[in-house]
């Protein structure tokens, strides 16, 4: 069942070319001259009003972006369930207007607004399934009365009459009239449109139910519906369809240092109590052992020269499905710069120039920077520790193969 869908306009605007949004400024990572330097420094966290959710996110399943409004609306309203997932980069037309096409939908972005003010719209893609004009052979046999020259002339004759409008009287038993476009909707097909907030979400009915190869569809506004045998009412790909028809570039484009697509993304991290935590005045060469410890509750690693704590931060620990191990570990290998590469769960990734890299397990879980996000504070990672990237080199500097590194709760 669709969840959450949205309404045809979504207000939000955009300013410049590149369109940005206004947000808080992320500042999220402590400066290593400052953890030296310092005496005592107040453990506060990176969750409150710096932290701030991404505005473009890679959509992996078909290797394209959403961006600003068009992510919003997407996450807001039911997500792929609702519109698919999209099929084409965001495209300018000579208007000015930025449109995408998803498997769904299109998402129309005006930037001069609309007589209401609205900046976003769910494109009226159903009107561009109308057929332009009857066949001549079609015309000539519904105008004459001659028998019917071929199944296939017959079926498309039932498509285009599907199109023209009916009259209140002449509907049937449970199907419901529809006045703005003069149509009605019955049966699953109505059950699915009253069920996803009718007229906002695919729009009114812009034919009646007609059939093709065995098959019964029905055109919406803002989409097409299909019953094949033996099942229920389902979503036609019209953005797709369409992306086909009019020849568009679906071509994947590179995820460079966008971020993958996780609703984790999204998640403020948590606000620990604050507390005052003593830092001792800096790493001494030769001053003893360097030792890590993780608090996997907290997302906080705080790392002490013998008893002494010499540097400390937020982290990003492994999210759920890809918990970080608990125990003690020793670093068993080092790497200034490393291209990770692999498939954990179901998921695939592939990141490049991953720095600082220290692994503590045989299976491929390391300490390392990360560059991708600024949601220090809350788990991200697929079983890694994630380190703000200053941090994580000066980390890898100081800390000796065979360190000491203790994971818990």
């Amino acid at each position: 069942m669709i969840a959450g869908i949205a309404t045809g306009a979504y207000d939000d605007v955009r300013t410049g070319t590149n369109r940005t949004r206004q947000r808080g400024a992320i500042a999220l990572v402590f400066a290593t001259v400052a953890l030296l330097l310092t005496l005592f420094a107040p453990l506060t966290s990176p969750a409150g009003a710096e932290w701030s959710p991404p505005s473009r996110v890679y959509i992996e399943q078909t290797g394209h972006t959403l961006d600003q409004v068009f992510l919003d609306v997407w996450r807001d309203s039911g997500k792929e369930a609702s519109y698919g997932y999209p099929v084409t980069p965001e495209i300018t037309l000579d208007n000015g207007h930025i449109v995408q096409y998803l498997q769904y939908a299109r998402f129309e972005y005006w930037p001069e607004g609309d007589a209401e003010g609205r900046y976003f719209h769910i494109g009226n893609i159903g009107e561009e399934l109308r057929p332009i004009s009857l066949p001549r052979s079609i015309a000539a046999w519904n105008s004459t009365g001659e028998p019917k020259q071929s199944a296939r002339s017959e079926e498309s004759l039932r498509m285009a009459q599907a199109w023209l409008p009916v009259t209140n009287s002449a509907i049937e038993f449970s199907s419901r009239f529809v006045a703005e476009t003069r149509h009605t909707v019955s049966g699953e097909f109505r059950d699915f449109w009253e069920l996803t907030g009718e007229a906002s979400y695919l729009g009114n009915p812009l034919t009646e139910e007609y059939e093709s190869g065995g098959v019964i569809y029905q055109v919406f506004e803002r989409g097409q519906l299909r019953i094949a045998p033996g099942e229920g009412a389902q979503m036609v790909p019209v953005g797709l369809l369409l992306a086909e028809k009019y020849g568009l570039d679906q071509s994947p484009v590179a995820q460079g240092d966008v971020p993958m697509y996780d609703e984790a993304l999204f998640v403020p991290p948590p606000e620990p109590e604050p507390q005052q935590i003593a830092i001792a005045a800096g790493y001494v060469p030769g001053g003893g052992e360097v030792w890590i410890d993780i608090n996997l509750s907290t997302q906080y690693m705080i790392v002490y020269q013998g008893n002494s704590p010499i540097m400390q931060t937020y982290i990003s620990s492994g999210k759920a499905g890809f918990e970080t191990p608990t125990g003690t570990f020793r670093i068993s290998l080092k790497n200034g710069t490393q291209d990770m590469e692999g498939l954990i769960g179901g998921e695939y990734y592939d990141v490049k120039d991953v720095p600082s890299v220290m692994y503590f397990t045989g299976v491929g879980h390391a300490i390392h920077g990360a560059y991708w996000h600024n949601n220090f504070g809350a788990p991200m990672s697929h079983g890694c520790i994630n380190v703000p990237v200053d941090l994580a080199a000066y980390l890898y500097e100081i800390t000796p193969s065979g360190a000491r590194v203790e994971i818990h709760f």
